[in-house]
């Protein structure tokens, strides 16, 4: 099937470190960029980062910027989000989605599902003490 697979989330204590991976069954995730989304209960979707298909392009939102890191490893067809200093904040359910353009979605807010060629059903990040 063609869709996108996220792992790796987990519960972890505040300052600690976790990555997540988004991994493309059925096609390459070297053809699209990759974004990041978030969404905590009751809150409304957030944009977290986007890395585009050659990696020209690469943006974070203001409250992780310095420390979530996002990467490709094309081999093996695997996008990462690298999460340091963990906050309660960063409770959510995140999500990988992939778009044709270089981020051009991301960077415009768009949050909508439909508006992305393939969406994840999301791992659930939960950061506690």
């Amino acid at each position: 099937q063609l869709q996108l697979v996220e792992s790796g989330g987990a519960l972890v204590q505040p300052g600690g470190s976790l990555r997540l991976s988004c991994t493309a069954s059925g096609f390459a995730l070297e053809s699209y960029a990759i974004s990041w989304f978030r969404q905590a209960p009751g809150q409304g979707r957030e944009g977290v980062s986007c890395l585009s298909r050659r990696s020209r392009t690469i943006e974070y939102a203001d409250s992780v910027k310095g420390r979530f890191t996002i990467s490709r490893d094309n081999a093996k067809n695997t996008v990462y989000l690298e999460m340091s200093g963990l906050k309660t904040e960063d409770t959510a359910v995140y999500h990988c989605a992939a778009e044709e353009l270089p981020c051009t979605a991301f960077i415009l807010k768009v949050t909508d599902e439909t508006e992305y060629r393939y969406w994840g059903q999301g791992t659930p990040v939960t950061v506690s003490s």
